[in-house]
């Protein structure tokens, strides 16, 4: 499980509430622009990505932000928490959710000046498929005719044989029509699924890419959106500048946008209070004591709440952790509350659902294992033969994530007498390397930060066999057939009650755990004068007025 980077409204429920901030409008600090103007420079905080910038190949945070600023996809998610509504489709027309006829608007462009059109989404889509490929994302079209064609899968699991060749290379649920319309026909009726079009999976490649190896299109990276490419230093900066020619929207009001890359959130809350950062998405643990932050800005100080959840996986490849009742005794012996309120001054909540609240279709309070019950996690511990060695609890050591994942494993010691310890990696590309290897030897910090707004987000990647963040490797056959007869639930109603009892399945399981919910606190310097957030916490580059 890994943070994925795209969140977003909710279909019929408000997940979060957009953020509207209003600073000194003194345009004297901030990034290194003295003269802020409306063509102005703002520097904002990031990480390393993962992996070079290919949309259907990205799946966490470092690398999703950049893919979201600088595409547009066929639907958006509204910062105010309403419903999916169309971008770069003029239309989404089905009459049984199971064929959908999508028509583009016209003479939109890509960076490079050439004109999105429906082949440039089809082949984007094929691509990603096409499990040769490795596209990380590539289990998002699951749905669609024709993948089960495109995909085959390693007879040994990670093992010395490869994977046969798929049966085709391209979808047969996907027709070009013309050159602004396209055809979708999946599998069985997913009533869920135009809900999904504006996650980065879906997102359109232009012509230049398959004429180039993935990796290197990804280190200069060509989309449609509102921003356009300039440079990337590793583990320094990635520039971005405004894209003229963006017709879907607003056009953003500032000109270019540096994302100087941290390697500690300490480092750059020092730098927004010096004035030398202009928003940071993230405060620090350190400056939440005793509100330290609002003291540090003011008025510049932003809070709000995200569908994200923090979660603890297991490798469940480890033989170690194979046996559920270890897991649930893991589990039970952690106190989230106390957690919550010594680590984080109550700016979080104790998780006690496997899909987070704010999500539609999300029961809450299904988590049984999610409460601190250290006479039961002792029997279990005992029932599944005790465990043997070092318990070591991984983080990665570029976010504030010390305090709370050395609280876990101090728990876990105390409570159930295991020899338990935490340890940083110290950075998050090194970190993600090691799980998607699964080359981890222990429980890891995970996070789940949803991709579209419904409960289907929270189990078909995360539970399911082949699932993009199923990083783990959990393999319950009962919950992946109940997997795909709730995707195919012929109303989201319907859907959304197959989903909730899949997760009862999961949380006698407990292939992960869950932590807490995310509150988010954020910060802006001085030279921004408004600036909106997206209801999963993100920079709307479009807002930002010096």
């Amino acid at each position: 499980m890994r943070v994925s980077k795209r969140a977003s409204g909710a279909l019929a429920v408000g997940a979060a509430f957009a953020l509207v901030a209003s600073g000194c409008s003194s345009g004297s600090k901030g990034g290194d622009d003295a003269n802020a103007s409306k063509d102005g420079k703002i520097v904002i905080n990031g990480v390393q990505p993962e992996n070079p910038l290919v949309p259907a190949n990205t799946t966490e945070t470092g690398g999703g932000k950049i893919i979201d600023w600088m595409w547009t996809g066929l639907i958006e998610y509204p910062n105010n928490g309403g419903a999916p509504q169309n971008a770069l489709a003029e239309s989404i027309e089905t009459t049984d959710s199971k064929v959908f006829k999508i028509k583009l608007k016209q003479n939109t462009k890509f960076h490079d000046g050439t004109p999105v059109k429906a082949e440039n989404f089809v082949k984007a889509w094929n691509w990603a498929a096409y499990s040769p490929n490795g596209a990380a994302n590539g289990s998002f079209f699951a749905d669609i005719q024709g993948y089960d064609e495109v995909t085959s899968e390693d007879p040994d699991g990670d093992g010395p044989k490869k994977a046969p060749e798929p049966k085709a290379k391209e979808m047969s649920g996907l027709k070009v029509v013309d050159d602004w319309s396209f055809e979708v026909t999946l599998s069985a009726p997913t009533a869920v699924f135009p809900t999904k079009l504006g996650y980065s999976a879906f997102m359109p490649l232009p012509d230049a890419f398959f004429n180039m190896k993935p990796e290197d299109f990804g280190r200069k990276p060509i989309g449609n959106g509102p921003v356009s490419f300039v440079s990337w230093q590793d583990n320094d900066m990635i520039k971005l500048t405004r894209f003229d020619d963006y017709t879907l929207r607003d056009k953003m009001k500032i000109k270019d946008v540096d994302v100087k890359l941290y390697q500690s959130e300490d480092a750059a809350y020092t730098d927004l209070v010096s004035g030398n950062l202009d928003f940071l998405e993230t405060i620090p643990t350190s400056a939440l004591a005793g509100e330290k932050y609002k003291g540090d800005l003011g008025e510049r100080a932003l809070q709000t709440t995200t569908p994200s959840t923090a979660f603890i996986a297991f490798p469940i490849y480890d033989k170690r952790f194979q046996n559920a009742k270890l897991r649930k005794a893991v589990s039970l012996s952690i106190n989230r509350q106390e957690i919550a309120e010594k680590i984080f001054f109550g700016t979080r909540k104790p998780a006690d659902s496997w899909a987070n609240p704010l999500t539609p279709g999300a029961p809450s309070g299904n988590c049984t294992v999610c409460t601190y019950n250290p006479t039961e996690a002792k029997k279990l511990l005992d029932e599944a033969g005790g465990f043997q060695g070092e318990m070591v609890f991984y983080y990665n050591a570029d976010s504030s994530h010390k305090d709370w994942m050395e609280a876990v494993a101090q728990q876990v010691k105390t409570t159930l007498g295991i020899n338990a310890r935490a340890e940083g990696m110290p950075t998050f590309a090194v970190f993600r390397q090691k799980i998607n290897a699964h080359q981890m030897n222990g429980p890891y910090r995970a996070a789940w930060q949803q991709d579209y707004p419904d409960i289907e987000n929270w189990v078909n990647p995360l539970f399911v066999k082949g699932g993009s963040s199923n990083d783990g490797l959990y393999d319950n056959p009962e919950v992946n057939a109940m997997a795909k007869e709730a995707s195919a639930a012929p109303s989201l109603e319907a859907s959304h009650q197959k989903f909730a009892e899949l997760l009862k399945k999961v949380d006698e399981d407990v292939p992960s755990m869950p932590i807490y919910f995310y509150g988010q606190q954020s910060g802006h310097s001085e030279k921004i004068k408004k600036l909106e957030l997206t209801n999963v916490g993100e920079l709307d580059l479009s807002s930002v007025e010096l």
